[in-house]
């Protein structure tokens, strides 16, 4: 599997909240950082998106850009869905992923958090 297939499995996992297939291309000492935030394990990582798959419905990325690097994948998208009090999620989203034997071994997320306050307030 090639770093692009790997970025678009990875993410339709996640959409599906389909957490083993997640699991399964991630190293397991993978980590994870959003916005530059003390990284995250892998188990941290999947309880996180399963946490977010339970409070909004119809979550899907949107508006993709997807890049290989020489070290991995970068991968520009809009994170959309329905929040508890109806109200919209729309999440501008840029993910770089560094792969070692063709595993995620880090991810790094830059979320534009103006428009995450929704999302937050539903995850308290």
């Amino acid at each position: 599997m090639n770093d692009t297939e790997l970025a678009i499995i990875l993410f339709k996992a996640f959409a599906e909240n389909d957490l083993e297939a997640a699991r399964s291309l991630c190293h397991p000492d993978m980590k994870a950082i959003q916005n530059n935030n003390p990284a995250m394990d892998l188990d941290t990582l999947l309880g996180f998106s399963d946490a977010v798959s339970k409070v909004v419905r119809n979550f899907r990325y949107e508006d993709v850009i997807r890049s290989v690097t020489d070290t991995g994948f970068v991968e520009e998208h809009s994170v959309r869905g329905t929040l508890p009090d109806d109200s919209e999620l729309h999440l501008a989203v840029c993910v770089v992923a560094e792969v070692e034997e063709g595993k995620i071994k880090l991810l790094r997320e830059y979320i534009d958090t103006s428009s995450a306050a929704g999302l937050l307030q539903a995850l308290a």
